[in-house]
């Protein structure tokens, strides 16, 4: 079964400091897990935390109620107004 576009997982390339990388490794070697499993669960599980403590409470509550739009192709969701 295909899945539709919107629900395709969508590729974040990151930079870690070399020690963080290690750690990771050891982490996915070690369980037999990949480390973009441990990457995925990190982000699903801190996102909260982060928003919570980053945007105003109103914005939030937008995001949490699902009223902000979806990310355009090519266009970033400007939050700061940079």
């Amino acid at each position: 079964m295909r899945r539709k576009s919107e629900n395709r997982s969508q590729v974040i390339a990151v930079r870690v400091e070399p020690a963080i990388e290690q750690r990771l490794r050891l982490l996915a070697e070690v369980t037999g897990r990949s480390q973009s499993f441990f990457l995925k669960k990190l982000i699903e599980k801190g996102i909260d935390a982060m928003e919570d403590v980053w945007l105003p409470q109103e914005v939030v509550a937008q995001v949490r109620s699902g009223a902000l739009p979806t990310q355009q192709h090519g266009t970033t969701l400007d939050l700061f107004g940079d």
